[in-house]
């Protein structure tokens, strides 16, 4: 038993040891392997079970033509397709034929006996051969990097087809950051954004006002939290980490007043005018946080009448706009349909009783988007399903339009997206997939300095093999819809690419192992996508990342994302790193939405929440943790002070200096401009002098996480001074 799990787990892509960031190593329990095992859907709960999990492993790629999909780069050797045929069908007639994804067709006749024998198995109906079908791509324009179809015709036995990706060498990299260039820009957390005008979060017109901004402070991107899609029916899931989908929008960032049926629908604009209604908006506005039920309810009143009017004034006309919105839909296709479908289905059943929270507490009928009793419902409640489709092409178009806006001021790179490294387990993504996720187990981080129990962030991790069997379509889908309007497109947790850190069923974070991923083709897919979209990649390569990953990312021109908190020089004396020594090809910036701000740091106000919480394992790491930090904080004014950054005034001695002064947070972000880094990003919350981070990892309650308001309206960032000065030291520092 043991040995057979052993060979499943290790077929499985399930690695037997990691090493922490402390350099510690953790073997994986055969009782972890085996709950793995049995999360992926492999059944191995006693030997005979193992057994025939195995013997099918062995089997099942010997009982297909070809694979589902053959990933190759441009400039490779003519590569070779594994072709699978059993040993008696040698001596017969045969063809290929390529479809190139522009439409031309190539086909040749071949004869199996005269292929390269790769490989061999004994099955129990014979013997087989794996054959290396050579496609010499050159010759056939097939090197072209795309999305093509290779279908093989064997006599006597049915036709298969498969999926042959051609991706190009490097990702896109904008004029702005080539040739020794180096820009800046600023990120935000956009429902935290405040201004005089939205409704109590913030929202696409927000965006563009922002991107305006930028272009007059003379930086290159504006860069934002995750916008994938949430849920409507319950608003208080707001992390932007945990979405229900990743290739849709989340709806709360839509502009009512902006859609263009706000300005044509009376009922829709005195609903709005009425007292209540604007004192609620007024005190929306002025809350500390971000209330999203109350931001949920005061938009969806109101686009429920701004819908009603659009299918009275255009659908039922068959106006311009109507046929915009109807193109929108084919476009996106069955995609979207299903999200929109998913979206009403669940308002539907939540309405019915609060404790249904996603589709795996559905009615069993409806738990498959293709189940009989789900098209019957759609065609029963398709005024439903239209609403739903309705605001995803507002929201899609207003993003498009923040986009537009960034290419039209000149923004070298532009809008600076985030995607997500996973999913929440009940949202439509995981609905339309089903079969393609590991439902018991979660995706997490090990323990590190900052979350010393680990991290088990509740997302089912994708299962490797299922992927690659679905020719990785959703994959590519969702690079797509991320890119379509991102400049740049920063990656989470980029060596989910490589191995995923899973937490078995039932077990503590710290009780993860980690799980391999076809790295080399989710890579190129990347780079063909963001060549297609002209979309800069930067990979989240934070904490124990493979050295492998690393130097792929080099090799394929992916940014590295490097903060100034862990640019220290840690095999010496801990000290920061000279601006010089940072990697040129990298994203720099002072800190981000799961640490503490400048002010934060400086202060310990993480370590003090963290000790409220109860987040540390132990007294010992609590006070480690306030020495180092005091101690960070004198290397933190050396570093400046060799730099010749030290504000007027203020010594090296961290006694001297109480608080992050805005001259001081300002000589930070100026010591990190220096460095050869292509992008610098400066977080909002920073410039403004803000204490408290985003989000506390570890925490699900007793911390307002995703809730945190900028203190400053937007319309007033174009007089500020911290501001101002902010964008011209960066504008001169930077070039």
């Amino acid at each position: 038993m043991h040995e057979l799990i052993e060979r499943l787990a290790e077929l499985a892509g399930i690695q037997p040891l990691y090493q922490d960031i402390w350099g510690h190593t953790h073997h994986a329990s055969l009782e972890t392997k085996q709950a793995l095992l049995a999360a992926m859907g492999i059944a191995c709960a006693d030997e005979a079970a193992a057994r025939e999990s195995l013997r099918q492993w062995r089997q099942a790629p010997w009982q297909r033509l070809l694979p589902a999909v053959s990933v190759h780069t441009v400039g490779e050797t003519a590569p070779n397709v594994m072709l699978r045929l059993p040993a008696r069908d040698l001596g017969c007639d045969a063809r290929w034929r390529l479809t190139l994804e522009q439409g031309t067709v190539h086909e040749e006749a071949f004869r199996p006996d005269t292929l390269a024998v790769l490989e061999r198995a004994e099955l129990p109906d014979g013997e087989y051969l794996g054959l290396a079908l050579p496609l010499h791509l050159s010759q056939h324009g097939g090197d072209t990097p795309g999305y093509h179809r290779l279908e093989v015709a064997v006599e006597g036995r049915a036709s298969a087809e498969m999926s042959l990706i051609v991706c190009p060498v490097v990702c896109y990299q904008p004029p702005a950051v080539s040739d020794g260039r180096r820009v800046w820009g600023v990120g935000v957390q956009l429902y935290g954004v405040r201004s005089a005008r939205n409704w109590g979060m913030g929202d696409f017109t927000d965006l563009t006002t922002l991107v305006d901004w930028a272009a007059g402070a003379g930086a290159a991107l504006v860069g934002v939290n995750p916008l994938h899609a949430l849920y409507l029916h319950n608003p208080r899931h707001c992390s932007p980490y945990s979405p229900g989908s990743r290739q849709f929008l989340n709806l709360l960032y839509i502009d009512v007043e902006a859609v263009p049926e706000y300005a044509e629908c009376d009922d829709a604009r005195a609903a709005v005018a009425e007292p209540g209604f604007q004192a609620s908006l007024a005190a929306l506005r002025a809350a500390p946080l971000v209330d999203y039920a109350a931001v949920a309810q005061a938009k969806t009143s109101i686009l429920e009448r701004l819908y009603a009017h659009f299918r009275n004034r255009h659908l039922d006309t068959d106006s311009d706009r109507a046929r915009a919105f109807r193109a929108h839909c084919q476009k996106e296709g069955e995609d979207l349909y299903l999200q929109a479908l998913y979206e009403a289905l669940q308002a539907h059943l939540h309405a019915r009783d609060a404790a249904c929270w996603g589709w795996p507490v559905w009615p069993e009928a409806l738990r498959s988007p293709h189940d009989p009793a789900v098209r019957l419902w759609a065609a029963q409640h398709r005024e439903r399903v239209e609403y739903h489709l309705y605001l995803h092409w507002l929201a899609a178009t207003q993003l498009a339009a923040a986009a537009e806006r960034a290419r039209q001021r000149g923004l070298g790179v532009g809008l600076y997206q985030d995607l997500a490294v996973g999913v929440d387990r009940g949202g439509a993504e995981t609905w339309m997939h089903r079969q393609l996720y590991a439902f018991e187990a979660s995706v997490g981080a090990p323990p590190d300095d900052f979350n010393l129990h680990g991290q088990d962030w509740g997302l089912p991790p994708l299962i490797p093999h299922r992927l690659r069997e679905a020719a990785y379509r959703p994959f590519i889908r969702m690079l797509r819809a991320n890119m379509r309007t991102a400049g740049a497109l920063r990656i989470d947790h980029v060596m989910g690419l490589m191995r995923l850190y899973w937490v078995p069923p039932g077990q503590r974070a710290d009780q993860g192992v980690y799980v391999t991923y076809p790295m080399r083709d989710l890579l190129g897919i990347l780079a063909l996508e963001s060549q297609r979209n002209r979309c800069l990649v930067i990979g989240e390569d934070l904490g124990t990342v493979p050295d492998a990953m690393r130097q792929a990312m080099r090799e394929m021109g992916i940014l590295a994302y490097r903060l100034f908190y862990f640019e220290k020089h840690w095999q010496g004396d801990h000290s920061f790193k000279s601006p010089w020594q940072i990697d040129r090809d990298a994203l720099v910036a002072a800190t981000t939405h799961d640490l503490p701000t400048l002010a934060g740091f400086w202060r310990g106000s993480d370590i003090t929440v963290r000790s409220q919480l109860g987040l540390f394992p132990n007294e010992q790491l609590r006070e480690s943790q306030i020495v180092g930090r005091a101690q960070d904080r004198a290397r933190l004014l050396l570093a400046l002070a060799r730099e010749g950054l030290l504000p007027a005034g203020m010594s090296a001695d961290p006694a001297g200096v109480p608080e992050m002064t805005p001259a001081l947070a300002l000589a930070i972000q100026r010591y990190l401009a220096r460095s050869p880094a292509r992008v610098l990003l400066v977080q909002a919350e920073d410039m403004l002098g803000e204490t408290e981070q985003a989000n506390l990892p570890g925490t699900v309650s007793g911390h307002p996480n995703w809730q945190r308001k900028l203190s400053l309206d937007l319309e007033d960032w174009a007089a500020d001074a911290r501001l101002l000065e902010t964008a011209r030291a960066l504008s001169a520092e930077r070039g």
